[in-house]
């Protein structure tokens, strides 16, 4: 719009010059050289504006004459520019494509064409990367350091090598670096934070939880989580030797994440110890509203010393009613209810357990409940048993590692806030797997005596120890201890990870055991050594002992009746439990 103005105004302009021009007429005389030219003033003036265009033109065109080679070279500079961008183009699809011979001819070309521009530099560094020569990478990130456009990217790639080659402080240089000439860089602030956290340096850690918030590099959730996480992990280093600053951290982290089971198991364990009670009550009982666990259970039950057993079944009974639906509810009331002596409590609280798919724990403690109650009999031996093979409980897991205990980092990723109290794997093998223990039979197991064995009766199974789960009770019966002595003692298992039984989903071929058979000897072994190799003993953990066989009662489609615990401590027939269960064991082998 305002071109079209300017050019009706310009227009306008030289008509009304003409127009003045043409209403005042005169002459012009010019005399050069002997030479006299007399005209009108207008000719003169056209005369003067076709001079003015002819010089004009012959300016341009020497111009363009001396302009020539300039024009020449700067014409061969763009098009080796734009050769060497199209190099690059095609290198960069190279990598994408995964062919590191082509990337490295592109690459070439790239820096014969263009030089050390940023692109072709990422480029070399890349194709050298995709190579696997180091050096060579890290040379091409260095140069990058010497233009600033490309010094943070030079400072990204050099950090990558460095965590490479495991050089921990050259990475923590590179990305403080990289924090100070850009404090908005996700990478070094995540880096920083978890160099710090894997360091122990909870402070340094803090200041970049906090930096990483202001910068919204994280929503405020996760800032709060993570703060609570770092003063729960100091809060463990000062309890050893500083009560009071642990305490003061733990109440810290109860504040900013009242469902974080660590801060507020060790809350309510130190205020319990100083005598205030009451507010360790609260803390506890607040967490296990979020996230019932063993640790805060334990806690509670014993905040007050001197508690008699019915005291601490009353509490149990109490965090009952907060999570009445919890299968650890049920435990800390089956627990508490086994130390006042009240099975049938116990029985009750664990019913809803054994009706559904009993796991380890919940073995164990029926297995705890008959010890205490009959003595050494049948039915608990067969809750062992069913112990081996029953699914697992939750533990505290991160990146495949199963831990004993709460950890701030992940031990294998270095994340901060990784572990969580959930169901461990169930797959076996893979870099930080849990260990397993697992039955490995005798070399004369499998013996021929048991072919010798009368028509109609099953030759009786060895002794096999059970090492029950990390998380679970200690059992006191007299058979157990026996038959743990009868084999050498696991081997133990690294810190980071608890020795628990086989899991159902590992699908262990199974093998008979026979008459005269040595007793099976428990070891850990890694997750690496072919298992099935081996030849792991399976075994039959039906519900109870019954009279007919297991084949007519599937057929019949009567549902597998459960253990009979009505039946009196003093009946004969408790001690006929055990040669039954090893009957159908044995028998239910070959019927398959």
């Amino acid at each position: 719009m305002w071109r079209i103005l300017v050019f009706i105004a310009v227009a306008s302009a030289l008509a009304m010059g003409a127009v003045w021009l043409a209403e005042r007429p005169g002459e012009v005389s010019i005399v050069w050289g002997g030479l006299t030219i007399e005209t009108t003033v207008a000719i003169a003036a056209i005369g003067v504006v076709v001079l003015v265009v002819l010089g004009m033109m012959l300016w341009t065109l020497v111009s363009f004459m001396f302009g020539l080679p300039t024009a020449f070279s700067f014409a061969s500079r763009a098009r080796k520019r734009a050769r060497g961008f199209e190099a690059v183009s095609r290198g960069m699809v190279a990598i994408g494509a995964g062919d590191p011979a082509a990337a490295r001819r592109h690459a070439a070309d790239a820096r014969k064409l263009i030089g050390s521009e940023a692109l072709s530099l990422l480029l070399s560094a890349q194709s050298a990367q995709l190579s696997g020569d180091k050096p060579a990478a890290e040379a091409a990130f260095k140069q990058m350091l010497d233009e600033p456009a490309t010094r943070v990217l030079g400072l990204r790639g050099l950090f990558v090598e460095a965590r490479r080659r495991g050089d921990q402080m050259a990475a923590r240089a590179f990305a403080d670096e990289a924090v100070r000439l850009s404090p908005s860089l996700a990478w070094a602030n995540d880096a920083l934070l978890e160099h710090h956290s894997n360091a122990g340096e909870w402070d340094k850690a803090r200041i970049a939880v906090e930096r990483r918030a202001a910068l919204r590099l994280a929503d405020k959730t996760e800032s709060r989580r993570h703060r609570a996480v770092l003063l729960a992990a100091e809060a463990q280093a000062k309890e050893d030797h500083d009560a009071a600053g642990a305490l003061s951290a733990a109440l810290d982290a109860v504040k900013l994440a009242p469902e974080l089971v660590p801060a507020a198991a060790m809350a309510g364990r130190l205020l319990g110890a100083r005598g205030d009670l009451r507010k360790a009550a609260r803390i506890v009982e607040a967490a296990w509203r979020e996230q019932p666990h063993p640790d805060l259970a334990q806690i509670y039950l014993h905040l007050r010393h001197g508690d008699s057993a019915l005291d601490r079944l009353m509490r149990a009974e109490a965090l009952m009613k907060l999570k009445p639906l919890d299968p650890e509810s049920a435990f800390a009331v089956a627990q508490a209810a086994i130390q006042a002596r009240d099975f049938a409590r116990a029985r009750s609280a664990l019913s809803p357990l054994v009706a559904a798919i009993p796991t380890v724990r919940t073995c164990l403690l029926m297995a705890q409940i008959e010890d205490a109650e009959h003595g050494s009999s049948g039915r608990g031996r067969e809750w062992l048993t069913r112990s081996v093979r029953a699914p697992r409980d939750n533990c505290w897991v991160a990146d495949g590692v199963v831990s004993e205990r709460w950890l701030p980092v992940s031990p294998i990723s270095g994340r901060l806030d990784a572990f969580v109290w959930t169901l461990p794997p169930a797959i076996l093998g893979g870099a930080g797997s849990v260990l397993e223990d697992w039955i490995e039979p005798a070399p004369d197991a499998l013996a021929p005596a048991a072919l010798d064995a009368p028509s109609g009766t099953a030759a009786e199974p060895p002794a096999i120890a059970i090492a029950p789960a990390a998380n679970s009770s200690p059992m006191t019966s007299s058979a157990m201890t026996a038959e743990a002595e009868a084999v050498p003692p696991p081997r133990a298992a690294p810190s980071m990870a608890r020795v628990e039984a086989l899991p159902e989903a590992a699908n262990v071929p199974p093998h008979a055991t026979r008459n005269g058979a040595q007793p099976q000897a428990i070891r850990s072994v890694s997750m690496a050594e072919p298992i099935a190799a081996k030849g792991a003993v399976r075994i039959d953990h039906s519900s109870a002992p019954v009279s007919e066989p297991a084949g007519a009662a599937a057929a019949a489609g009567a549902p597998p009746k459960g253990p009979d615990f009505s039946r009196p401590p003093d009946d004969p027939g408790a001690d006929r439990d055990a040669p039954t269960l090893r009957k159908r064991s044995f028998w239910g082998f070959f019927s398959r």
